[in-house]
């Protein structure tokens, strides 16, 4: 049966019948802790009736209340008891003491989950940045035609266009001098170079249908790709052989114009 505020004004202070109540009950300080989630360090102070080292007086009377409750006190005339204690000692007014409840294990989140949760966000804020690094690259976004890549003339109707135009040996001169145009029929990551620069000209992914103009300043382009094949290169308007065999890397490919144009029909794909 629950003690009455009488029954507690007992001898000793309100601790010393804290701690006996709690050892008459077979409990540790660890005991009561678990059970009431309060510090060991402020249950100690409580037993001492070490008010001064508690954080507040409401944290005093809500701590003592609960550690009574947990060893079969009446927590509410306990509380009451030192409230009065406190205002004649402390010289403040009591005032009603807020209950502290003891907080739910089961809502209290463990800290492994919080440590997953920070190294799994730190992974993916990483993670996102190296994407986007090697997704932009060191091109010019404003170098890259979003215009659709003309699509190739139809087999039959590609026939006659060449018979009309023989192309054994390209014509140097101002053909030689116009825009130099790759038109990516698929996905494909490429890196344009000019010797003696830092910086490449064009570096990253040319999507389908994107085409991309060497800068006519632009000295001794050289290419690097894994996929040459998926290129359609024109000079000045005109188709040039393919820069390399399927799904091979090149490397140092020129992309001057004049060297593109001298490259005939049957010369094989640099390595």
């Amino acid at each position: 049966m629950a003690e009455t505020q009488d029954d507690l004004a007992g001898p000793g202070t309100v601790g010393e019948r804290l701690r006996a109540a709690r050892e008459e009950k077979g409990l540790s300080l660890d005991d009561v802790a678990r059970q009431t989630r309060i510090p060991i360090r402020h249950l100690e102070h409580i037993e001492r009736s070490e008010w001064d080292a508690m954080p507040a007086v409401t944290y005093s009377v809500g701590f003592a209340r609960s550690y009574a409750n947990a060893v079969g006190l009446d927590g509410a005339a306990v509380g009451a008891e030192i409230r009065q204690e406190l205002g004649l000692s402390r010289g403040v007014p009591a005032g009603p003491a807020a209950y502290y409840e003891p907080a739910d294990p089961a809502r209290v989140p463990p800290r492994w989950m919080a440590i997953t949760v920070a190294v799994i966000a730190v992974l993916l804020v990483a993670g996102y940045l190296i994407w986007r690094s090697a997704a932009v690259g060191d091109g010019s976004a404003a170098e890259i035609a979003t215009t659709e890549a003309p699509a190739p003339p139809p087999a039959g109707a590609a026939q006659a266009p060449r018979a009309a135009q023989p192309q054994a040996q390209p014509a140097a001169g101002p053909a030689a001098s116009g825009p130099v145009v790759l038109a990516a029929t698929e996905d494909v990551w490429l890196r344009i170079d000019e010797p003696g620069q830092a910086k490449a000209l064009f570096q990253g992914t040319l999507k389908a249908g994107q085409r991309y103009e060497v800068p006519a300043a632009a000295q001794a382009p050289r290419l690097r790709t894994g996929r040459a094949n998926v290129l359609q290169v024109t000079v000045a308007g005109r188709p040039v052989p393919p820069l390399g065999p399927p799904e091979r890397t090149v490397s140092n490919v020129s992309l001057r114009g004049a060297d593109l144009l001298g490259r005939a029909p049957g010369t094989p794909p640099q390595p």
